[in-house]
């Protein structure tokens, strides 16, 4: 007789998998976060396997800030396409309008703070009570803080104060009349998890996740890749390097690292040995502050 082996990678998928199902039970109209980053594109992965053969019970919706890498939208827009579900798109650029926000100055002008304000008002246009996004308790310690239902108030705001206990794997998803939850079925997992797991199902990527040449600059011991959104000085040396990228946001916030890992397997060997978070080593806008993430969260930010 055969035994059957429940590794921890089971285990993770198990548990991601029992959320979503709770996230579609417990809530009118649900919606997943996707950017067509890893650990949004690994959210699908799971929910085709938590909900077909039958149709997801939520749409995607992805907040487009328009300093996207472009390798990362033609994946989005390939993936929902492949799979026929439903893609909600909506431009920090039409919020900027609508409500006469100020565009962000200075050298890297990153519009993810103004990305909250255009989720916001897209949970009151559709009327979502939950929305189902890609984060990480390891990636940064205000997101440490978080449970995997985690209520927002009447505003969108988050109070790391009033975190629900999760016993034995039981969420609360009660909210009242405004409320708003985020639910995370990937809290849990690491960098080298979410890493592993795409080697063992061999989960399709951007390209910009493995080792390519691209033209940067280097900035504060970080490289930026030269784009139209960011404001080139004249001490700023622009060199042709191999890099990759750990994760990924604005091509004005996201900071590549020297690499040449080009397989899944290069990849993982590369954040076995490494001692710095993704977030710590690329992302300019959470060096802002020592808070400045939980500050985005607290506004209503994923």
């Amino acid at each position: 007789m055969t035994k059957y082996k429940f590794d921890y990678l089971d285990q993770l998928e198990t548990e991601a998998i029992h959320v979503l199902r709770e996230v579609a039970g417990q809530f009118e109209r649900p919606v997943l976060l996707f950017s067509g980053g890893k650990d949004s594109i690994i959210l699908v992965h799971l929910a085709l396997k938590a909900f077909r053969p039958g149709k997801f019970p939520f749409p995607l919706l992805h907040i487009d800030t328009g300093h996207n890498f472009i390798e990362a939208l033609d994946l989005r827009d390939k993936l929902v396409k492949d799979i026929d579900e439903t893609l909600i798109v909506r431009k920090v650029e039409d919020t900027i309008r609508v409500r006469n926000l100020s565009e962000p100055k200075g050298k890297f002008a990153s519009r993810n703070a103004l990305q909250t304000y255009t989720l916001l008002d897209t949970i009151k246009e559709f009327g979502f009570d939950v929305c189902i996004g890609g984060a990480r308790r390891d990636e940064e310690k205000a997101r440490a803080k978080e449970r995997i239902f985690s209520v927002r108030d009447e505003f969108g705001q988050w109070d790391p104060k009033r975190q629900r206990p999760e016993l034995w794997n039981i969420y609360n998803g009660k909210i009242h009349k405004g409320e708003n939850l985020r639910a995370f079925p990937i809290s849990n997992w690491t960098e080298l998890d979410v890493w592993n797991y795409i080697q063992r199902e061999k989960i399709e990527l951007p390209s910009i996740y493995f080792a390519h040449e691209r033209n940067v600059i280097e900035y504060e011991n970080h490289l930026i890749a030269v784009s139209p959104f960011i404001r080139l000085g004249s001490e700023d040396l622009i060199v042709k390097q191999t890099v990759r990228y750990r994760t990924v946001g604005d091509m004005s916030c996201t900071a590549a690292i020297a690499s040449d890992a080009i397989t899944v397997e290069d990849i993982i060997h590369e954040i076995s040995i490494s001692r710095t978070s993704e977030r710590g080593e690329t992302r300019i806008d959470d060096r802002v502050s020592e808070a400045a993430m939980e500050d985005r969260k607290k506004n209503g930010y994923f």
